[in-house]
């Protein structure tokens, strides 16, 4: 099934423009020099030392709404309902919970619903501070969610002006006889100069005292220029993430430690702070912990994801999805219409994963969740295409026109509108987000659909 190259070619022009204006931005990135990738493995960091560490302080943030994997493949690190474990690991009376922020991507309704549940699951968590980006402070103000008195954890950020968030976090840890104070500021550091940090953090022993400086709008900005200008009281600092992964950007032993959280909550920070023997400043280290799938999943966490797929549901967020018009007025015609002349290739396809990628939704309670089933169903992006199994059932499932492209043209004219090869889109749904198994194993996965006689 499939169109002539001029139509086709025009579909397959308007699905990409459309795909690029979908992207979002996924974090802000600055440029550093000598990057040190930490490399540590979750059981390496839950058998740590027999927690000999005095004070644990875990770090998440840019989470961007990715609250849990898809799950579509495996090997997929994140999902909120597994850091309990993770948190739990660190000393009971001298753990600390900070999240830096950047909790969803944009202001639209399912980034919305998200946000909500976020400050939930930091309740469920016992967060002691969240750090919001100017976004986030923007999002939560239309919520009302800063003014809420019962809110059990701390909210700071540099772009909190005149909402009544504060700057600063300070919480005391008592561990064996030791009082540990723990500062968390925001700074931008496009507002004002850098060395102006000082400032924020109070007087107190530099033996006791753990400064935390959560950088923003550093954008343009060369890390050793701020680096150069940091305040020597300051013992961490958290730089904005530009990759999935947590990295440091300070030397080895270096003060300040200066490390990213990485993205979309597959990695969780720990720093780990130990009272040193003999008089001198606490000593840190820095350890990624993968957020993996064999962590135990805690069952607040994943009922609060069911109420969290209730509200999508509830929302109809699958019938607002905004769609565009197809070109030349093409529609699709659903992959049953296709067998009365590819009754063969058909039949097969009927045999394969892709006939049954709505009901893989289903069973997870996903299949009213668009940022799923767009790559479950058929042309999902477009007004002819799928819009609920209610409404088009005929276009449920990775069909013909995934590939082909719509058919009505070429239903009503075979000999004119020839069918063409497949387009090969397999990368705009098995993305490393999603199919992390694809990459490098396209022979494979390639084979699992086989529905035609040639090779």
């Amino acid at each position: 099934m499939g169109l002539g190259h001029r139509s086709l070619s025009g579909y397959m022009h308007i699905r990409l423009a459309a795909a690029s204006i979908c992207v979002l931005a996924a974090g802000l990135s600055c440029p550093a020099e000598k990057v040190q990738k930490p490399v540590t493995t979750t059981a390496d960091v839950l058998n740590h030392a027999e927690n000999h560490d005095d004070v644990v302080l875990f770090f998440t943030g840019s989470t961007l709404g990715a609250l849990k994997p898809c799950g579509c493949s495996g090997g997929q690190l994140g999902g909120l309902e597994k850091r309990k474990g993770i948190f739990d690991d660190g000393p009971k009376t001298g753990r600390m919970i900070i999240d830096t922020g950047a909790l969803v991507q944009s202001d639209r309704e399912q980034e919305i619903i998200k946000f909500r549940v976020l400050f939930e699951a930091f309740r469920l968590f016992g967060y002691d501070v969240v750090h919001l980006t100017a976004q986030d402070v923007e999002t939560a103000g239309n919520l009302g969610v800063l003014t809420d008195g019962d809110r059990p954890f701390g909210v700071i950020s540099a772009s909190g002006q005149g909402t009544g968030v504060s700057r600063s976090f300070t919480r005391q840890l008592t561990v064996e006889g030791h009082t540990i104070s723990v500062n968390v500021t925001a700074f931008d550091a496009q507002a004002a100069r850098i060395d102006q940090a000082t400032q924020l953090f109070p007087d107190g022993d530099a033996a006791r005292t753990v400064n935390v400086l959560i950088l923003q709008g550093c954008e343009g900005s060369a890390l050793q220029d701020i680096l150069s200008a940091m305040p020597p009281t300051v013992d961490c600092v958290v730089y904005p993430s530009d990759s999935d992964e947590p990295r440091v950007l300070s030397q080895p032993g270096a003060r300040p430690l200066v490390f990213t959280v990485g993205r979309f909550g597959r990695h969780i920070s720990r720093v780990s702070v130990t009272i040193p023997p003999q008089k001198g400043r606490l000593a840190l280290q820095f350890a990624d912990v993968p957020v993996g799938e064999k962590l135990a999943e805690d069952e607040a966490l994943v009922r609060l994801y069911r109420s969290y797929q209730q509200l999508v549901r509830e929302s109809r967020l699958l019938e607002k999805y905004p769609r565009i018009p197809l070109p030349d007025g093409l529609t699709f015609t659903g992959s049953a219409d296709c067998a009365r002349c590819h009754e063969y290739e058909y039949e097969l396809w009927s045999t394969k994963p892709h006939a049954d990628a709505l009901a893989v939704l289903k069973k997870v309670g996903s299949d009213r969740d668009p940022e799923c089933v767009i790559c479950h169903v058929v042309g999902m992006e477009y007004a002819e295409g799928f819009i609920t199994e209610e409404q088009t059932p005929h276009l449920k499932d990775v069909g013909c026109e995934v590939c082909h492209g719509p058919g009505s043209a070429h239903a009503q004219a075979p000999k004119e509108m020839v069918t063409t090869e497949p387009q090969m889109n397999c990368l705009d749904c098995h993305t490393p987000e999603h199919s992390g198994e694809y990459a490098g194993h396209e022979e494979e996965f390639m084979k699992k659909i086989v529905h035609w006689r040639e090779p």
